[in-house]
């Protein structure tokens, strides 16, 4: 449990021991509740703890924005509508100014249940929309499948870095390979010519075992053995 400006929160080590939101072996997930009312701020506290997620809990718009604008924000988030000092909507606008490439899953969770301010909600780029009094149930149902997208965007984010990578490899290996024909060193990017191995070494994912092949020991081995043996 984390505390941030405007907010009380209690320990909840005891709750998050008891259930789990996935995978034992997996590192809870932080999630952020952006709430001003105390009592229900309270509720959604216990529920997100009790489901096993390291909850952040603010009592205002403002230090909501705060939050999820940090180098370690909660890719989940749970927002009230109305707010002090700041709405959730524009809280949700502001947070979608950040990295794209992070994730974040919003939840609106607010009293306003009119079907205009459930689309107003959903085009202001929340990812789902839960209106009070709620279903635990149901919550929880709906704070799950956002840890489910959420840990998604994350493995396919590693994989395309990991593709990038591989593909700037491959890249630097293209084209052509300045080589010496005597001593068949080769030039890299900084004009300075080194062995074959150690070029590729940098280069690729390739590593060098030594041998000898037929033509080189029939003219070159062989006769420095029968050289040794004589001497």
């Amino acid at each position: 449990m984390q505390t941030l400006p405007e907010t009380v929160t209690p320990n909840y080590a005891g709750e998050r021991a008891k259930f789990a939101a996935g995978d034992p072996e997996v590192k809870p997930l932080k999630i952020l509740i952006a709430e001003d009312d105390p009592v229900s701020r309270r509720v959604l506290e216990l529920a997100c703890a009790s489901w096993g997620f390291d909850v952040i809990s603010v009592a205002g718009g403002a230090a909501a924005s705060e939050a999820l604008e940090r180098e370690d924000a909660p890719p989940l988030a749970l927002i009230d509508w109305t707010m002090p000092e700041m709405d959730g909507l524009e809280v949700i606008r502001r947070a979608r100014l950040r990295d794209p490439a992070r994730p974040l899953y919003i939840i609106m969770v607010t009293a306003r249940a009119s079907q205009e301010d459930v689309v107003r909600g959903l085009l202001a780029e929340a990812d789902d929309y839960v209106t009070k009094p709620f279903d635990h149930r149901e919550l929880r149902a709906r704070v799950l499948a956002g840890a489910r997208v959420v840990r998604l965007q994350t493995s396919l984010a590693e994989r395309v870095m990991e593709l990038e990578r591989a593909a700037r490899r491959v890249k630097r290996l293209q084209g052509l390979l300045p080589i010496c024909s005597y001593c068949k060193r080769i030039r890299n990017d900084r004009n300075y010519w080194q062995q074959v191995e150690s070029y590729f070494a940098e280069h690729a994912e390739a590593e060098f075992t030594h041998g000898v092949c037929p033509e080189c020991y029939e003219n070159i081995v062989k006769p420095e053995l029968s050289q040794l043996r004589t001497t």
